[in-house]
């Protein structure tokens, strides 16, 4: 046992070192290490940019790279000079060539080459010196001016004028590019550190949940008023601590630094001090608490039979135990789904020969974006026109009739999977609502349950409810896709100055939005329909709607509220093991103390929990809330088709037909 710890601690320790070395040796265009020993570069530990100011672009951030050559150097140029004018001097003598050499490609030695398409050498550089083993200019203020070289502006290769303040945005840009980096594999170091304590926290939250569904059978109503009062008080502490945390430090010099002036921070720490941190969580929890109360002071008397469903919805779960583990299926249909909607997707958007076009390094290059031949750019006029210019790869395309409709069949794709993950849900619904319908239909409790009721109400589904249940699915992604396009659309206009166009645009993507909103909440009614009579889609969604319509008052009370319990529950169960986690990785729990991973950011792991733990009680609670929805359907039906005589008994429950008729309610 120790052996196989000590050789997987190993692996671990050799993964991260390996991801490390990344940040601590840069790489150059050819992803050799700078400095590392045993290579070619190990004497040439710094990176040297080509064009540094191309580091000014927003989108190095985004693509976590420079878009210039980068080449490892042994040291800094420490003078202002471009390949015009070494050009120019090598006429005189050979010296200034020699010194330029430096910081071209190994293995260039032309210096009156003319074209700089292929960048076998810097247009230029600047006055440098080394910093996290890169080449930064070498940033000196002088009377409060900033300057290079005793210098605020200096020319190009195209004899442009540029500031200095050009070069401390480039600088700037590579200092982020370094930091996003550099958190990056601190946050892969936690998850390699923490991910057995990761796990262990997700199991807690699975036993928990599932303890949780069990108890509500017995002590519903105990359950879930402990869950309201619960959620009430870890509320009401986090505005305590937030006020107290914002008095503090609102009396500290310094603190009331707003966010937005000390703008991305690699250390998240660093917002903890600022009052305005504390502020922003004050007010956010104060309207939680406020809602909450809100909504229990005015619905008090309608949450007696919501958990008279919950209980009656524990008791059917734990008969039929089976449904619990239901989702396990669907996630994995919906794994199948998605790696054949993502093959297809890479098949089609790779089914094409290579696409090469200009870019051009001035805006102004009439070729820019133009198609090219790699082969023969070199023959062509383009470099001479546009200096710098280079032909790189832009996509896989053609000029086939396939290739002209590849838009339309990446949507006909697209719709597809919508469609398939539509139908995969609706046939987990049926599923799970033929079973929680039998129980409620059995005359004896549990001995008129058929035997198997899962795998009899999948089999019903799959053998009679296909159509019926394709059909709802192909609504419902019909009007996603529609979303889908309208946000297409959206974003191709962000830059138009029709007003007219963008309000249309924004009214139909709400217009739609509830729509989507609908068809969901009918389908899933209609599906549970479906799977007590057995009859059409069609029919099923009408006769549903019908239902709830007569029953809009229970509708609108009940099914909310319950559906509030169960978030109330979910969060519970997610901000318990939070909890719990955060002491464990903070190192407050004084008997596993040594155990505790050293971490870089405590909140990686604890992120990971409190989400995973989310995702596993909202999996165990919507079969648990699939079940209720049930119950309340046949509950309705049940009021309509019976009406408590002996020729007509209620088949609910003795506790639902109490509630029912409560004077209060």
């Amino acid at each position: 046992r120790k052996d196989t710890d000590k050789h997987a601690g190993t692996q671990a320790h050799t993964h991260t070192y390996t991801h490390m070395v990344k940040v601590i040796y840069p790489t150059d265009s050819y992803g050799q290490f700078c400095g590392q020993k045993g290579t070619p570069n190990a004497k040439k530990s710094i990176l040297f940019y080509f064009n540094i100011l191309k580091c000014a672009n927003p989108a190095v951030l985004i693509n976590l790279q420079c878009p210039t050559t980068q080449m490892c150097v042994s040291k800094c140029p420490d003078r202002f000079a471009t390949y015009t004018d070494m050009q120019l001097q090598y006429q005189i003598t050979a010296a200034p060539w020699e010194y330029y050499r430096l910081f071209c490609k190994p293995g260039f030695n032309n210096p009156t080459k003319v074209l700089l398409r292929d960048e076998d050498c810097p247009s230029m550089i600047v006055p440098s010196r080394p910093f996290l083993q890169r080449c930064f200019p070498d940033f000196i203020t002088l009377n409060g001016t900033l300057t290079v070289a005793k210098r605020t502006h200096f020319k190009d290769a195209l004899d442009k004028a540029r500031s200095v303040t050009e070069l401390r945005d480039a600088a700037n840009g590579i200092t982020g590019l370094v930091d996003a980096k550099e958190v990056g594999m601190k946050i892969v170091e936690d998850y390699a550190a923490s991910w057995n304590w990761i796990l262990i926290g997700l199991v807690i939250a699975l036993v928990v949940s599932l303890i949780f569904i069990l108890l509500l059978r017995f002590t519903a109503g105990l359950l879930l008023w402990f869950t309201i009062i619960a959620v009430i008080l870890v509320i009401a502490y986090g505005i305590w601590h937030c006020y107290l945390e914002f008095s503090l430090l609102r009396q500290q010099p310094g603190a009331d630094v707003t966010i937005v002036d000390i703008g991305f921070q690699t250390d998240v720490t660093v917002y903890l001090h600022l009052s305005q941190t504390w502020l922003i969580f004050l007010i956010a929890l104060c309207t939680i608490e406020a809602s909450i109360l809100i909504i229990l002071i005015f619905l008090r008397k309608r949450v007696w039979i919501a958990i008279a469903l919950l209980r009656e919805g524990s008791k059917a779960v734990s008969y039929i135990m089976s449904t619990l583990f239901y989702p396990i299926i669907t996630f994995l249909l919906l794994a199948i789904c998605i790696s054949y909607f993502s093959v297809t997707s890479v098949f089609l958007a790779s089914s094409g020969d290579a696409i090469y076009k200009v870019m051009a390094a001035e805006p102004n290059c009439m070729y820019a974006n133009t198609t090219c031949d790699p082969e023969t750019f070199n023959k062509t006029n383009v470099s001479k026109t546009c200096p710098g210019a280079q032909c790189t790869f832009a996509f896989y395309g053609g000029e086939t009739p396939y290739h002209r409709y590849l838009f339309i069949l990446q949507l006909s794709n697209l719709l597809i999977f919508l469609w398939l993950v539509n139908f995969i849900i609706a046939l987990g619904q049926c599923t799970l609502a033929g079973a929680f319908a039998s129980y409620y239909w059995a005359r004896r409790k549990p001995q008129d349950i058929p035997t198997c009721p899962l795998f009899s109400s999948f089999s019903r589904a799959i053998r009679y409810h296909t159509g019926s249940l394709a059909f709802g699915a192909l609504i419902l992604a019909l009007v996603q896709m529609a979303r889908v396009i309208l946000e297409y659309l959206d974003s191709k206009l962000k830059g138009a100055s029709n007003v007219a166009a963008r309000f249309l645009l924004c009214c139909l993507k709400c217009c739609f939005w509830c729509l989507e909103r609908f068809i969901k909440f009918m389908n899933r009614n209609a599906y549970i329909m479906i799977a007590i009579y057995g009859k059409c889609f069609c029919t099923s969604a009408r006769d549903a709607f019908c239902l709830l319509m007569r029953n809009v008052v229970r509708v609108a009370v009940l099914d909310r509220v319950t559906d509030f319990l169960l978030f109330l529950g979910k969060v519970l169960i997610a901000g318990s093991v939070g909890v719990i986690a955060f002491f464990f990785f903070t190192h407050k729990i004084p008997i596993v103390q040594e155990d505790v991973p050293t971490l870089h950011y405590y909140w990686v792991p604890l992120l990971t929990v409190i989400f995973g733990s989310y995702l596993i009680a909202h999996g165990f609670f919507s079969v648990y809330a699939m079940c209720v929805d049930t119950l309340f359907l046949c509950f309705c039906e049940d009021l309509e088709r019976n009406d408590g005589s002996p020729e007509k008994p209620f088949l609910m429950s003795a506790e639902l037909h109490r509630m029912q008729h409560s004077p209060t309610n």
